[in-house]
């Protein structure tokens, strides 16, 4: 397997320097970092399909995972995930833990972190994983928060590089809400090189420190002529379309702004993906989604359910792309069981 020494290296030799560190922001992790994740995660997206579970460890690690929202693919992938690599997961919804309220957040860390290898949360204010990790001595992922979804990103970008065979230089249109996900999508898409054309209703546009911040990382000047940027913010979704190797949306409403439905329905209603939008697209775009889709609002089933669609390799490589960093963060020692072949 001519993988098998640079990843060997990656994992034995921690070469990317990410173990025992945490994820709460794409901007944790530097290209060379990504770049491995991603690596990485084909390498055990390839193992999966020939159902090939050697890459495991030695000794089972645990995971600890909080869970404020609901929750399917997260739930399902990082448990999945441990179990694959030989380890078990714990989940720990609002009845067990009450995070701030039952017990206070550096309590809870301070107790998981004496049972358990890492901690995952799913949670609503980004301050809280901030908390988790400033008061434990174990690596704290990010599983969503108000403020980002890291995981969600890599596995996407793992996407976009097996449906393109590459990353750098593809363009990159976003529809709909400036949310979490675009956070995290605009500062790791300007660490591999995509530009980004994010279309939102005015009111609606993602934080400006986090678009100034994507524009750092991409080695631009965030005051910069946002006109001459790889990180444009606009209002014009057919604009922001035309000529684009991605369309990407997601839900008008996220899990926090409930009370907001009726007038985001209203700010939103023109921005859904359907086929109209993506002929303006490159013939070849390819349709992403994070899920769940509220189908006939932000996109159309032609759309959703289309050959242009990869909602569910994205679905699919959370799994693989979060294996990766269960292995990177946690470590693999050189008695932990190595690759087969």
């Amino acid at each position: 397997m001519q993988q098998r020494p640079a990843v060997e290296t990656i994992l034995h030799q921690d070469a990317l320097n990410l173990r025992g560190k945490s994820l709460l922001s794409m901007a944790d992790l530097n290209r060379e970092q990504i770049s491995g994740i991603l690596q990485l995660g084909q390498l055990l997206c390839d193992m999966h399909r020939r159902r090939e579970y050697t890459l495991r460890y030695a000794y089972p690690r645990s995971l600890a995972m909080i869970f404020e929202k609901p929750s399917l693919r997260t739930r399902v992938t990082f448990e999945l995930g441990m179990r694959q690599l030989g380890g078990a997961a714990v989940a720990l919804g609002p009845a067990e833990i009450g995070l701030g309220t039952r017990e206070s957040v550096p309590d809870v860390a301070r107790n998981l972190e004496r049972w358990a290898d890492a901690v995952m949360a799913r949670v609503h204010a980004h301050s809280t994983l901030i908390q988790l990790r400033d008061n434990c001595r174990i690596p704290v992922i990010n599983g969503l928060s108000d403020r980002e979804h890291p995981c969600q990103i890599l596995a996407d970008l793992l996407t976009i590089q097996q449906k393109k065979g590459r990353l750098q230089g593809l363009r990159l249109a976003w529809i709909g809400d400036g949310n979490n996900v675009l956070h995290s999508l605009l500062l790791g898409c300007a660490q591999v090189g995509i530009s980004v054309a994010v279309a939102c209703p005015k009111g609606y546009f993602p934080l400006e420190e986090i678009v100034r911040q994507a524009r750092q990382l991409a080695g631009e000047d965030p005051d910069a002529d946002p006109d001459a940027s790889a990180i444009q913010i606009i209002t014009d979704y057919n604009a922001a379309a035309e000529g684009a190797d991605i369309l990407y949306t997601d839900v008008w409403t996220s899990m926090g702004h409930e009370h907001e439905q009726l007038a985001r329905i209203q700010a939103f209603r023109a921005y859904q993906v359907n086929a109209a939008l993506m002929s303006r697209a490159a013939p070849d775009a390819i349709f992403m989604h994070c899920l769940p889709a509220h189908r006939g609002d932000e996109v159309t089933d032609e759309v959703v359910d289309g050959p242009q669609s990869v909602v569910f390799d994205q679905a699919e490589n959370r799994l693989h792309a979060q294996k990766a960093i269960l292995l990177l963060l946690m470590g693999m020692e050189a008695e932990d069981v190595g690759l087969s072949g």
